[in-house]
């Protein structure tokens, strides 16, 4: 019997070790408004998608707490005289999360998938800058003609078609992530699936269920996983802002990357420090089908977008979290100045409202014309909702009829990708690195995933081919100015407001840090438990 009570109180210890070892794991809830669309690095294209990618995956480059630039896989890395030929040298610890050494060859596949259209990738232009990358891309060249080369297993060499004062930066966003050959070779585009998974960043795919939640763990075999103090990440899908709120005054998320519009003020005055709102490299913009009547009449566009009252949407519906838009650049980005702005930026209201009765009338609509009917369609959050019916009830006065319809996330951002039938769309551009290049290259023709609004001017392509044969930053930023010029003068896309970064964070949290591109790895967080 007494040996029985022994026992008995062995396993009562034994199993309060575990329960104590259990609740020392350190477990970071990071709500995230709707499901990623895919968690393949070279089929990526939106801010949602990287947060996740970011963590699972490291480039040869990456960002540090504060987003700047910092080696990743490469440890050090040097460029020739004219700025068109990189050699990266590769860390001797870099590794799969199956113990697998990263090497050289693995980023010539990976870019080489990237580029290769039979992939299909949404967003392979942004790295158009890769020597033969277009080419490549539009299937008028051979993935082997590709710029990127591997000197031996860690020396990678990458040719640029010109220089491009960006391009480092480049590689830090989602598309420049490595894959592991061996895993895409014999799953396919099953590789993503948890069981299938292998990555090199600092945490590795454990279950992902749509609608709920993406849980990861720490990866083991990450490079630096003796700095890593989280040891797992739980991506917990909420779309729905003032749910989301809830759940974060509830516990139930750590941090948060939105808020409930409607009610900053109570949130301002509720959560104080836990509501951190900063600068941040984005436009908030409706797109308009250019390719559909009469929204392909730039008159008619510059009349909606001129009516707009964007000091209101800034102040009255975004709570003073976003700065009005007259520009599609937004403003203390590098290697500009200032951005071009609308030709009537500086009229008074009346001015603006009887120009916009004017163009109108000339395309044969507004009072006393044909009334014109918009469909608007958002994704689904209060926020986008609210800016839906606020453009509504400013254009109703020129006889002008709305509609509006919402879809989930995924939904609307596959109907623009793909071209579906729209007449005004809410997007949104968040820089992957600060140059005015990443925002005005999403109105070029050729730009076929993200240049939702199917703009199409050769004056324009032309100020852009030129833009990126100039070496002379000043020199390039002018002719920039120059394209932007002709962006806003056509208004394929109605810019409204410049982002600011509104974020939900715990106290719980250690090791945020607030910055213009809103990068925040979980890598550089605690959790207090």
């Amino acid at each position: 019997m007494l040996h029985t009570r022994l026992r008995a109180t062995a396993a009562i210890l034994a199993f309060g070790f575990s329960l104590s070892a259990a609740s020392a794991q350190m477990v970071y809830n990071r709500g995230n408004p709707g499901d990623p669309e895919t968690l393949d690095p070279q089929k990526t294209s939106t801010v949602v998608e990287s947060d996740v990618l970011l963590d699972l995956y490291e480039g040869l480059v990456t960002y540090d707490a504060k987003a700047q630039i910092v080696p990743g896989v490469a440890e050090s890395w040097a460029v020739n005289d004219d700025g068109t030929v990189y050699t990266f040298k590769l860390r001797p610890n870099a590794k799969w999360s199956n113990g697998d050494p990263v090497k050289a060859q693995d980023f010539v596949f990976s870019f080489r998938r990237l580029m290769n259209p039979e992939t299909g990738a949404k967003y392979a232009n942004i790295l158009y800058t890769l020597k033969n990358g277009e080419k490549v891309n539009k299937g008028q060249a051979k993935v082997e003609e590709l710029g990127v080369k591997a000197i031996d297993d860690r020396t990678l060499e990458i040719t640029l078609e010109a220089p491009a004062p960006y391009f480092v930066a480049q590689l830090a966003h989602q598309t420049g992530l490595p894959v592991h050959p061996g895993s895409v070779e014999k799953f396919g585009k099953d590789f993503v699936k948890p069981e299938n998974m292998v990555s090199n960043g600092a945490f590795m795919l454990k279950s992902f269920t749509p609608n709920d939640k993406i849980v990861m763990v720490k990866n083991p075999n990450y490079r630096d996983a003796a700095s890593v103090k989280i040891d797992q990440v739980n991506v917990i899908s909420a779309e729905d802002r003032s749910a989301a709120l809830r759940r974060f005054q509830a516990g139930e998320l750590h941090t948060y990357n939105d808020v409930p519009t409607d009610q900053i003020k109570f949130i301002r005055e509720t959560l104080k420090g836990q509501f951190r709102v900063a600068p941040y490299l984005g436009t908030y913009y409706f797109a308009v089908n250019t390719q559909k009547a009469p929204f392909n009449d730039a008159r008619v566009r510059q009349a909606l977008s001129m009516v707009i009252d964007r000091d209101f949407l800034a102040e009255d519906i975004w709570g003073g979290t976003m700065i009005p838009a007259y520009s599609f650049v937004p403003p203390g980005i590098g290697n500009y100045g200032e951005p071009a702005t609308v030709d009537w930026k500086d009229m008074s209201p009346i001015e603006r409202e009887d120009k916009a009765k004017a163009l109108l009338k000339e395309a044969g609509y507004g009072p006393g014309g044909k009334k014109l009917t918009v469909e608007i369609r958002y994704n689904t959050s209060e926020n986008h909702k609210n800016t839906s019916v606020a453009l509504a009830n400013m254009w109703k006065p020129f006889n002008i009829e709305v509609k509006l319809v919402n879809t989930d996330l995924k939904t609307h951002y596959a109907l623009l990708r793909d071209k579906g039938d729209y007449d005004i769309a809410r997007a949104g551009w968040i820089a992957d690195y600060s140059d005015p290049q990443n925002f005005l290259f999403l109105a070029e023709s050729d730009n076929k995933g993200l240049n939702y609004a199917s703009y199409a001017n050769p004056e324009y392509d032309a100020l852009m081919k030129k833009a990126a044969g100039t070496k002379d930053l000043q020199a390039r930023a002018k002719i920039l100015q120059q394209a932007e010029a002709v962006f806003l003068r056509d208004q394929p896309y109605l810019p409204l407001l410049f982002y600011g970064s509104k974020n939900l964070v715990s106290d719980k949290v250690s090791g945020w840090e607030s910055n213009t591109l809103d990068r925040h790895l979980s890598r550089f967080l605690t959790i207090k438990q």
